[in-house]
Protein backbone atom coordinates (compact mmCIF):
# COMPACT_ATOMS: atom_id res chain seq x y z
CA UNK A 1 0.00 0.00 0.00
CA UNK A 2 1.28 3.31 -0.87
CA UNK A 3 1.84 5.88 1.73
CA UNK A 4 0.44 9.40 1.38
CA UNK A 5 1.97 12.11 3.83
CA UNK A 6 0.44 15.28 4.38
CA UNK A 7 2.48 17.49 6.36
CA UNK A 8 0.11 20.54 8.47
CA UNK A 9 2.77 23.58 8.38
CA UNK A 10 1.60 25.67 11.58
CA UNK A 11 4.20 28.11 13.09
CA UNK A 12 7.13 26.41 11.82
CA UNK A 13 7.00 27.92 8.17
CA UNK A 14 10.84 26.74 7.24
CA UNK A 15 11.94 23.63 5.37
CA UNK A 16 15.82 23.25 6.97
CA UNK A 17 15.73 22.62 11.10
CA UNK A 18 12.56 20.73 10.80
CA UNK A 19 12.35 17.51 12.57
CA UNK A 20 8.41 16.87 12.41
CA UNK A 21 9.02 17.63 8.50
CA UNK A 22 12.12 15.05 8.50
CA UNK A 23 10.06 12.18 10.59
CA UNK A 24 6.95 12.45 8.25
CA UNK A 25 9.14 12.31 4.87
CA UNK A 26 10.97 9.52 6.11
CA UNK A 27 8.08 7.30 6.77
CA UNK A 28 5.85 8.06 3.26
CA UNK A 29 5.78 7.84 -0.70
CA UNK A 30 4.37 10.99 -1.47
CA UNK A 31 4.04 14.01 0.23
CA UNK A 32 1.29 16.89 0.33
CA UNK A 33 2.36 20.13 2.16
CA UNK A 34 -0.42 22.18 3.48
CA UNK A 35 -0.86 25.62 4.89
CA UNK A 36 -3.95 26.52 6.42
CA UNK A 37 -5.10 29.75 6.97
CA UNK A 38 -8.24 29.99 9.54
CA UNK A 39 -10.87 32.78 9.40
CA UNK A 40 -11.40 34.63 12.61
CA UNK A 41 -12.90 32.70 15.64
CA UNK A 42 -16.05 34.40 17.17
CA UNK A 43 -13.95 35.01 20.64
CA UNK A 44 -11.45 36.98 18.70
CA UNK A 45 -14.72 38.93 16.68
CA UNK A 46 -15.78 39.74 19.76
CA UNK A 47 -12.60 41.24 21.64
CA UNK A 48 -10.77 42.78 19.00
CA UNK A 49 -13.20 44.44 17.26
CA UNK A 50 -11.16 44.51 13.84
CA UNK A 51 -9.56 41.78 11.34
CA UNK A 52 -6.78 41.37 10.53
CA UNK A 53 -4.04 44.66 9.25
CA UNK A 54 -2.62 44.66 6.04
CA UNK A 55 0.80 44.44 7.74
CA UNK A 56 0.16 41.02 9.32
CA UNK A 57 -1.43 39.36 6.27
CA UNK A 58 1.47 41.14 4.26
CA UNK A 59 3.99 39.69 6.66
CA UNK A 60 2.19 36.33 6.01
CA UNK A 61 1.76 36.60 2.38
CA UNK A 62 5.50 37.05 2.02
CA UNK A 63 6.32 33.82 4.60
CA UNK A 64 4.30 32.18 2.38
CA UNK A 65 6.16 32.59 -0.34
CA UNK A 66 9.16 32.29 1.07
CA UNK A 67 8.02 28.72 2.14
CA UNK A 68 7.10 27.97 -1.20
CA UNK A 69 10.48 29.10 -2.80
CA UNK A 70 12.36 26.72 0.35
CA UNK A 71 9.68 23.50 -1.06
CA UNK A 72 10.52 24.19 -4.74
CA UNK A 73 14.23 23.45 -4.29
CA UNK A 74 13.11 19.70 -3.66
CA UNK A 75 10.34 19.56 -6.15
CA UNK A 76 7.80 19.99 -3.49
CA UNK A 77 4.25 22.43 -3.83
CA UNK A 78 2.88 24.39 -0.76
CA UNK A 79 -0.73 23.94 -0.95
CA UNK A 80 -2.52 26.99 1.08
CA UNK A 81 -5.95 27.25 2.01
CA UNK A 82 -8.64 29.56 4.01
CA UNK A 83 -11.29 27.84 6.08
CA UNK A 84 -12.02 25.77 9.23
CA UNK A 85 -8.83 23.85 9.66
CA UNK A 86 -11.29 21.00 10.68
CA UNK A 87 -13.00 20.72 7.41
CA UNK A 88 -9.87 21.74 5.17
CA UNK A 89 -7.44 18.73 6.72
CA UNK A 90 -10.39 16.24 6.92
CA UNK A 91 -11.27 17.20 3.17
CA UNK A 92 -7.48 16.09 2.45
CA UNK A 93 -7.43 13.54 4.20
CA UNK A 94 -10.28 12.03 2.04
CA UNK A 95 -9.47 13.55 -1.12
CA UNK A 96 -5.78 12.12 -1.36
CA UNK A 97 -6.35 9.12 0.70
CA UNK A 98 -3.81 9.99 3.18
CA UNK A 99 -2.06 7.72 5.55
CA UNK A 100 0.41 9.47 7.37
CA UNK A 101 -0.14 13.13 8.93
CA UNK A 102 2.84 15.09 9.86
CA UNK A 103 2.88 18.75 12.31
CA UNK A 104 4.93 20.18 14.83
CA UNK A 105 3.60 19.43 18.33
CA UNK A 106 1.21 21.69 19.17
CA UNK A 107 1.64 24.70 21.81
CA UNK A 108 -1.47 26.68 21.49
CA UNK A 109 -4.45 25.69 22.34
CA UNK A 110 -6.96 26.01 19.11
CA UNK A 111 -3.72 23.83 17.58
CA UNK A 112 -3.76 21.23 20.54
CA UNK A 113 -7.83 20.91 20.24
CA UNK A 114 -7.45 20.39 16.34
CA UNK A 115 -4.59 17.67 16.87
CA UNK A 116 -6.70 15.70 19.18
CA UNK A 117 -9.80 16.43 17.11
CA UNK A 118 -8.40 14.77 13.90
CA UNK A 119 -6.74 11.88 16.05
CA UNK A 120 -10.13 11.29 17.21
CA UNK A 121 -11.69 11.49 13.51
CA UNK A 122 -9.42 9.68 11.52
CA UNK A 123 -8.49 6.61 14.13
CA UNK A 124 -6.96 4.60 11.10
CA UNK A 125 -4.89 7.30 10.56
CA UNK A 126 -1.03 7.52 11.62
CA UNK A 127 -0.36 10.95 13.22
CA UNK A 128 3.13 11.96 13.88
CA UNK A 129 4.68 14.74 15.80
CA UNK A 130 8.15 16.53 16.95
CA UNK A 131 9.60 20.01 18.50
CA UNK A 132 9.74 22.60 15.97
CA UNK A 133 8.95 25.93 18.29
CA UNK A 134 10.83 24.96 21.37
CA UNK A 135 13.84 24.85 22.65
CA UNK A 136 13.41 21.76 24.69
CA UNK A 137 11.46 18.78 24.65
CA UNK A 138 9.08 17.89 27.44
CA UNK A 139 11.34 15.01 28.19
CA UNK A 140 14.36 17.35 28.73
CA UNK A 141 12.86 18.75 32.01
CA UNK A 142 13.54 17.94 34.76
CA UNK A 143 10.15 18.25 36.30
CA UNK A 144 6.71 17.45 35.33
CA UNK A 145 4.50 20.03 33.39
CA UNK A 146 2.43 20.12 35.98
CA UNK A 147 4.52 20.94 38.23
CA UNK A 148 5.66 24.10 35.57
CA UNK A 149 7.32 26.83 38.35
CA UNK A 150 4.53 29.57 38.51
CA UNK A 151 7.04 32.68 37.74
CA UNK A 152 9.20 32.75 35.03
CA UNK A 153 12.60 33.85 37.62
CA UNK A 154 12.09 29.97 39.02
CA UNK A 155 11.78 28.18 35.73
CA UNK A 156 14.82 30.12 34.91
CA UNK A 157 17.05 28.88 37.63
CA UNK A 158 15.91 25.33 36.90
CA UNK A 159 16.44 25.46 33.48
CA UNK A 160 19.94 26.71 34.02
CA UNK A 161 20.92 24.28 36.52
CA UNK A 162 19.43 21.30 34.98
CA UNK A 163 22.51 19.70 32.82
CA UNK A 164 19.86 18.32 29.90
CA UNK A 165 18.83 21.70 29.29
CA UNK A 166 22.34 23.12 28.41
CA UNK A 167 22.41 25.45 25.38
CA UNK A 168 26.08 24.46 24.80
CA UNK A 169 24.60 21.15 24.11
CA UNK A 170 21.98 21.87 20.94
CA UNK A 171 22.90 19.84 18.67
CA UNK A 172 24.15 20.82 15.14
CA UNK A 173 21.67 21.19 12.30
CA UNK A 174 21.47 18.16 9.94
CA UNK A 175 20.41 19.52 6.59
CA UNK A 176 17.91 18.85 4.71
CA UNK A 177 18.99 16.92 1.54
CA UNK A 178 15.49 15.48 0.16
CA UNK A 179 11.68 15.18 0.43
CA UNK A 180 9.28 12.86 -0.85
CA UNK A 181 7.59 14.40 -4.54
CA UNK A 182 3.81 15.28 -4.16
CA UNK A 183 1.35 12.46 -4.96
CA UNK A 184 -0.38 14.56 -8.36
CA UNK A 185 0.98 17.78 -9.97
CA UNK A 186 0.32 20.43 -7.96
CA UNK A 187 0.04 24.44 -8.27
CA UNK A 188 1.42 27.02 -5.53
CA UNK A 189 -1.46 29.45 -5.64
CA UNK A 190 -2.29 32.50 -2.60
CA UNK A 191 -6.16 32.96 -1.23
CA UNK A 192 -7.57 36.00 -2.84
CA UNK A 193 -7.11 37.88 0.62
CA UNK A 194 -3.17 37.74 0.64
CA UNK A 195 -2.95 38.28 -3.05
CA UNK A 196 -4.80 41.65 -2.04
CA UNK A 197 -2.34 42.35 0.82
CA UNK A 198 0.27 44.63 0.43
CA UNK A 199 3.69 43.20 1.43
CA UNK A 200 5.96 45.40 -0.10
CA UNK A 201 7.95 46.32 2.91
CA UNK A 202 8.14 42.45 4.81
CA UNK A 203 10.32 40.41 4.32
CA UNK A 204 9.25 37.31 5.60
CA UNK A 205 10.42 33.51 4.73
CA UNK A 206 13.31 31.21 5.72
CA UNK A 207 15.65 32.44 3.38
CA UNK A 208 15.19 36.32 4.66
CA UNK A 209 15.51 34.72 8.07
CA UNK A 210 18.74 33.40 7.57
CA UNK A 211 19.92 36.41 6.29
CA UNK A 212 18.88 38.68 9.13
CA UNK A 213 20.35 36.01 11.41
CA UNK A 214 23.92 36.37 9.62
CA UNK A 215 23.23 40.06 9.62
CA UNK A 216 22.47 40.91 13.29
CA UNK A 217 25.50 38.90 14.49
CA UNK A 218 27.55 40.24 12.18
CA UNK A 219 26.59 43.65 13.22
CA UNK A 220 28.00 42.68 16.52
CA UNK A 221 24.97 44.49 18.54
CA UNK A 222 24.46 41.18 20.68
CA UNK A 223 27.06 42.56 22.68
CA UNK A 224 25.37 45.73 23.42
CA UNK A 225 21.54 43.93 23.18
CA UNK A 226 21.20 44.50 26.99
CA UNK A 227 21.70 48.25 26.78
CA UNK A 228 19.50 48.47 23.95
CA UNK A 229 16.97 46.36 24.59
CA UNK A 230 14.52 49.11 25.96
CA UNK A 231 14.97 51.17 23.31
CA UNK A 232 11.29 52.55 21.37
CA UNK A 233 13.63 52.55 18.19
CA UNK A 234 16.91 52.75 16.31
CA UNK A 235 19.51 50.43 14.15
CA UNK A 236 19.67 47.28 15.82
CA UNK A 237 17.91 48.45 19.07
CA UNK A 238 16.07 44.87 18.78
CA UNK A 239 16.78 41.81 17.61
CA UNK A 240 13.90 41.68 15.30
CA UNK A 241 13.97 37.51 15.31
CA UNK A 242 10.17 37.68 16.97
CA UNK A 243 8.40 38.04 13.72
CA UNK A 244 10.63 34.82 12.31
CA UNK A 245 10.44 32.81 15.44
CA UNK A 246 6.52 33.49 15.03
CA UNK A 247 5.89 32.31 12.05
CA UNK A 248 8.61 29.39 12.00
CA UNK A 249 10.90 30.80 9.42
CA UNK A 250 13.93 30.66 12.59
CA UNK A 251 14.11 27.87 15.33
CA UNK A 252 15.09 28.70 18.37
CA UNK A 253 17.28 26.47 18.25
CA UNK A 254 18.88 28.40 15.13
CA UNK A 255 19.42 31.54 17.35
CA UNK A 256 21.23 29.43 19.85
CA UNK A 257 23.57 27.87 17.61
CA UNK A 258 24.20 31.37 16.05
CA UNK A 259 24.69 33.19 19.28
CA UNK A 260 26.77 29.88 20.77
CA UNK A 261 28.67 30.61 17.87
CA UNK A 262 29.35 34.31 18.27
CA UNK A 263 30.24 34.12 22.03
CA UNK A 264 33.14 31.32 20.71
CA UNK A 265 34.33 34.22 18.65
CA UNK A 266 34.04 37.53 20.14
CA UNK A 267 33.35 36.03 23.83
CA UNK A 268 30.08 36.39 26.11
CA UNK A 269 29.27 38.91 28.63
CA UNK A 270 25.75 40.16 29.96
CA UNK A 271 24.53 41.01 26.60
CA UNK A 272 25.23 37.97 24.95
CA UNK A 273 23.20 36.16 27.97
CA UNK A 274 20.01 38.35 27.55
CA UNK A 275 19.58 37.15 24.49
CA UNK A 276 19.22 33.60 25.65
CA UNK A 277 17.07 35.24 28.66
CA UNK A 278 14.42 36.35 26.24
CA UNK A 279 14.12 33.26 24.31
CA UNK A 280 13.76 31.35 27.58
CA UNK A 281 11.27 33.83 28.57
CA UNK A 282 9.65 32.75 25.28
CA UNK A 283 9.75 28.79 26.16
CA UNK A 284 8.11 29.49 29.33
CA UNK A 285 4.92 30.96 27.63
CA UNK A 286 4.81 28.17 25.63
CA UNK A 287 4.92 25.77 28.15
CA UNK A 288 2.74 27.61 30.23
CA UNK A 289 0.18 27.33 27.14
CA UNK A 290 0.10 24.06 26.94
CA UNK A 291 -0.17 24.00 31.05
CA UNK A 292 -3.06 25.89 31.58
CA UNK A 293 -4.58 25.84 28.07
CA UNK A 294 -8.31 27.72 27.78
CA UNK A 295 -7.28 29.70 30.91
CA UNK A 296 -4.58 31.52 28.95
CA UNK A 297 -8.07 33.12 27.38
CA UNK A 298 -9.69 34.12 30.92
CA UNK A 299 -10.87 36.89 32.40
CA UNK A 300 -9.05 35.67 35.50
CA UNK A 301 -6.26 34.04 33.61
CA UNK A 302 -4.93 31.32 35.98
CA UNK A 303 -5.17 33.41 39.16
CA UNK A 304 -8.88 33.04 39.55
CA UNK A 305 -9.41 36.62 40.56
CA UNK A 306 -11.35 39.36 38.72
CA UNK A 307 -9.45 42.83 37.63
CA UNK A 308 -11.77 45.43 38.44
CA UNK A 309 -12.55 47.20 35.29
CA UNK A 310 -14.83 49.55 33.55
CA UNK A 311 -15.64 49.48 30.50
CA UNK A 312 -15.84 52.70 28.02
CA UNK A 313 -16.59 51.73 23.97
CA UNK A 314 -14.61 55.34 23.18
CA UNK A 315 -11.93 54.91 25.59
CA UNK A 316 -11.16 51.32 23.93
CA UNK A 317 -11.67 52.82 20.59
CA UNK A 318 -9.25 55.84 21.37
CA UNK A 319 -6.63 53.67 22.67
CA UNK A 320 -6.75 51.85 19.16
CA UNK A 321 -6.99 54.22 16.59
CA UNK A 322 -3.95 56.06 18.72
CA UNK A 323 -5.78 59.00 20.02
CA UNK A 324 -5.77 59.19 23.67
CA UNK A 325 -4.35 62.37 25.82
CA UNK A 326 -1.12 60.54 25.86
CA UNK A 327 1.60 61.29 23.25
CA UNK A 328 4.25 58.51 23.99
CA UNK A 329 0.96 55.82 23.89
CA UNK A 330 -0.51 57.59 20.26
CA UNK A 331 3.00 57.45 18.82
CA UNK A 332 3.27 53.86 20.00
CA UNK A 333 -0.36 52.46 18.64
CA UNK A 334 0.52 54.64 15.72
CA UNK A 335 3.16 52.81 15.00
CA UNK A 336 1.70 49.31 16.27
CA UNK A 337 -1.18 49.91 13.11
CA UNK A 338 0.79 51.02 10.53
CA UNK A 339 4.05 48.61 10.84
CA UNK A 340 2.38 45.46 13.01
CA UNK A 341 5.24 45.77 15.54
CA UNK A 342 6.08 47.48 17.74
CA UNK A 343 9.28 47.29 20.93
CA UNK A 344 9.53 45.59 23.57
CA UNK A 345 9.45 48.30 26.24
CA UNK A 346 6.60 49.88 23.66
CA UNK A 347 4.00 46.76 24.21
CA UNK A 348 4.33 47.48 28.18
CA UNK A 349 3.56 50.75 28.28
CA UNK A 350 0.58 50.33 25.92
CA UNK A 351 -0.90 47.51 27.80
CA UNK A 352 -0.45 48.86 31.46
CA UNK A 353 -1.86 52.27 29.89
CA UNK A 354 -5.14 50.38 28.80
CA UNK A 355 -5.48 47.85 31.97
CA UNK A 356 -4.35 50.52 34.69
CA UNK A 357 -5.48 54.01 33.07
CA UNK A 358 -8.74 53.26 31.17
CA UNK A 359 -9.50 50.07 33.21
CA UNK A 360 -10.44 48.15 30.06
CA UNK A 361 -10.64 44.18 30.15
CA UNK A 362 -7.10 42.98 29.33
CA UNK A 363 -8.46 40.31 26.83
CA UNK A 364 -9.60 43.42 23.89
CA UNK A 365 -6.09 44.32 24.38
CA UNK A 366 -4.67 40.97 23.82
CA UNK A 367 -7.27 40.41 21.08
CA UNK A 368 -6.54 43.53 19.34
CA UNK A 369 -2.53 42.60 19.34
CA UNK A 370 -3.39 39.05 18.15
CA UNK A 371 -5.09 41.14 14.91
CA UNK A 372 -2.36 43.42 14.21
CA UNK A 373 1.24 41.98 15.17
CA UNK A 374 3.26 40.88 12.03
CA UNK A 375 4.51 38.48 14.61
CA UNK A 376 1.57 37.31 16.60
CA UNK A 377 2.33 34.03 19.40
CA UNK A 378 -0.41 32.99 20.74
CA UNK A 379 1.19 31.73 24.21
CA UNK A 380 3.41 35.32 24.30
CA UNK A 381 1.17 37.36 23.50
CA UNK A 382 -1.69 36.12 26.12
CA UNK A 383 0.61 35.25 28.85
CA UNK A 384 2.37 38.74 28.54
CA UNK A 385 -0.90 40.63 28.49
CA UNK A 386 -2.00 38.06 31.92
CA UNK A 387 1.29 39.15 33.55
CA UNK A 388 0.55 43.38 32.63
CA UNK A 389 -3.10 42.57 33.94
CA UNK A 390 -1.85 40.41 37.09
CA UNK A 391 -3.72 37.52 36.17
CA UNK A 392 -0.83 35.17 35.11
CA UNK A 393 2.71 34.00 36.06
CA UNK A 394 3.27 36.96 38.27
CA UNK A 395 3.62 37.20 42.50
CA UNK A 396 3.61 40.74 42.19
CA UNK A 397 0.27 40.95 40.75
CA UNK A 398 0.61 43.14 37.49
CA UNK A 399 2.57 45.83 35.98
CA UNK A 400 1.72 49.14 36.13
CA UNK A 401 3.56 51.78 34.49
CA UNK A 402 3.52 55.56 34.76
CA UNK A 403 3.13 56.95 31.62
CA UNK A 404 5.15 60.01 32.00
CA UNK A 405 8.37 58.21 33.69
CA UNK A 406 8.57 55.68 31.03
CA UNK A 407 8.41 58.92 28.40
CA UNK A 408 11.14 60.39 30.18
CA UNK A 409 13.44 57.40 30.14
CA UNK A 410 12.78 56.37 27.05
CA UNK A 411 12.10 59.54 24.69
CA UNK A 412 13.40 62.20 26.87
CA UNK A 413 13.77 63.95 23.49
CA UNK A 414 10.34 63.27 22.26
CA UNK A 415 12.40 61.80 18.80
CA UNK A 416 10.25 58.64 18.60
CA UNK A 417 6.73 60.40 19.95
CA UNK A 418 7.47 63.00 17.08
CA UNK A 419 8.18 60.45 14.43
CA UNK A 420 5.35 58.50 14.65
CA UNK A 421 2.98 61.02 15.83
CA UNK A 422 -0.66 60.46 14.67
CA UNK A 423 -2.06 62.19 11.88
CA UNK A 424 -5.21 62.56 14.53
CA UNK A 425 -4.73 64.33 17.54
CA UNK A 426 -6.34 64.31 20.48
CA UNK A 427 -9.58 66.55 20.58
CA UNK A 428 -9.28 67.49 24.62
CA UNK A 429 -6.14 69.44 26.07
CA UNK A 430 -4.04 67.26 28.58
CA UNK A 431 -5.09 69.40 30.95
CA UNK A 432 -8.81 69.24 30.69
CA UNK A 433 -8.97 65.43 31.47
CA UNK A 434 -10.40 64.23 34.52
CA UNK A 435 -9.26 59.86 34.31
CA UNK A 436 -11.40 59.65 37.64
CA UNK A 437 -14.49 60.01 35.52
CA UNK A 438 -13.58 60.84 31.86
CA UNK A 439 -15.66 63.41 31.60
CA UNK A 440 -15.38 65.43 28.19
CA UNK A 441 -12.58 62.66 27.08
CA UNK A 442 -12.78 62.34 23.37
CA UNK A 443 -16.25 63.21 23.85
CA UNK A 444 -18.68 63.22 27.34
CA UNK A 445 -20.12 59.99 26.38
CA UNK A 446 -21.93 57.44 29.10
CA UNK A 447 -19.75 54.91 30.22
CA UNK A 448 -20.84 51.57 31.62
CA UNK A 449 -19.46 49.13 34.30
CA UNK A 450 -18.49 45.84 33.09
CA UNK A 451 -19.12 42.60 34.66
CA UNK A 452 -16.01 40.43 32.65
CA UNK A 453 -16.13 37.65 33.11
Amino acid sequence: MKRIGLYLFTQDCRVQDNDALYLLSASVDTLVCLYCDPPQTRFDKHFSQTTSSQAQRGYLKSTLQGLQNALAQFGQTLNIEYGDPRVVVSDYIHRYEITHVGSSIPVAYNESRLWQWLKNAFSDVNFQTANNSQIYYRTQLSFDLAELPKSFSSFRKRIERDEQCDRALIAPQQPCFHLPPPPYMMQFKLPQHLINSQNNDYYGGEDNAQKHLAAYFRSHAASHYKQTRNALHGSHFSTSFSPYLAHGALSPQQVLRALNEYESQYGSNESTYWIYFELLWREYFHWYSQLHQGALFKFTGITQTKPLTSFYAHLFSAWCNANTPEPLVNALMNELNETGWVSNRGRQIIASYLVNELQVDWRYGAAYFEQRLIDYDAPSNWGNWQYIAGVGADSRGGRHFNIQKQTQLYDPEGTYTQLWRPKNTPSVPLDLIDHTDMTGWPNDQPGRLSNAK
